[in-house]
């Protein structure tokens, strides 16, 4: 929704300034500029990018159009079940936890969370090293080290099409000109009309560097852009699992731990000490009550 009102800012007042100061939209409708620019652009798009980098771009497309789903709620939802995970490992044995593991979508510490579920890189990061901690093969050091590549690849992959995109923006003034110098070229080349006529072809070639430069900077960066904002949040997610589980490693109580992961978060969705203590004690009461269902 704010990148459709951005560019609708955008539109409105470039175009309007342009008809306030008393231009003519139509000396800006000029369809071979358009032809010009944006042929080039994707064919350079597809000319500097493989298959790979070209299918995630276009995949990454629409989540830009949609708002993000990294709130404090689903913050609160992930460490509510690293809380319950880590608890249920310390309460019971850490074997406790294989078939919640091998099994998430049957799971009741998991089903109680659909929004994470959905998440499939978010689940495959903490079934795979829970998996691994209850191999009990690696060390804190060595689990550090293998989270810190996996976050790291994970940054390479997003970051394939936002720097595409970065590059198809910078790409776009400079076909603009190259569409302006052809509009000049088109325009001497018929020097021997009336001035009148040689001025409207010359405006009509400016025209090209002013779509160049307007669908750089009010359209395809600030996607970009958009696009790193949007890694950032979902790497920040791996990261408070990832100092969760090495605090848990390391011998701290789950709620200690859980403390840990919160401090990583960004300031604008991070939960209050309260706030996460509150909502750890009803996690506790959510297992306090299917422990006493199971029993029953």
């Amino acid at each position: 929704m704010l990148v459709i009102l951005g560019y609708a800012i955008v539109i409105a007042t470039v175009f309007g300034g342009f008809v306030i100061s008393g231009g003519s939209l139509g000396a800006l409708y000029q369809p071979t500029e358009l032809l010009i620019i944006g042929g080039a652009g994707v064919g350079a798009f597809f000319v500097g990018n493989n298959g790979k980098a070209a299918r995630a771009t276009m995949k990454a497309l629409p989540r830009l159009f949609r708002g993000s789903s990294y709130n404090k709620a689903l913050y609160m939802d992930l460490m509510a079940l690293m809380f319950r995970l880590l608890s249920k490992g310390r309460q019971q044995g850490q074997m406790s936890l294989e078939r919640d593991i091998e099994e998430p979508a049957s799971s009741a510490i998991f089903s109680d969370y659909p929004r994470l579920m959905a998440d499939k890189m978010l689940m495959d990061f903490i079934v795979d090293y829970m998996r691994l901690i209850l191999s009990g093969n690696l060390n804190p050091h060595e689990m550090e080290a293998l989270m810190d590549e996996e976050i790291e690849t994970c940054e390479q992959e997003n970051e394939v099409p936002a720097g595409s995109l970065n590059q198809l923006g910078d790409a776009f003034p400079a076909f603009g000109i190259v569409a302006a110098v052809m509009g000049v070229v088109n325009a001497l080349a018929a020097a021997d009309r009336p001035a009148a006529e040689l001025g409207e072809l010359i405006a009509h070639a400016m025209v090209g560097t002013f779509l160049g430069i307007l669908l750089a900077y009010g359209f395809i960066l600030p996607l970009a852009s958009l696009l790193r904002q949007k890694s950032c949040e979902s790497i920040k997610m791996m990261q408070c699992i990832k100092i969760t589980l090495l605090s848990s490693m390391h011998g701290y109580a789950p709620q200690i731990s859980v403390e840990f992961g919160r401090k990583t978060l960004y300031s604008t969705e991070r939960p209050s000490f309260i706030e996460l203590e509150e909502h750890v004690r009803n996690a506790k009461r959510s297992d306090g009550n299917s422990a006493e269902a199971g029993q029953a």
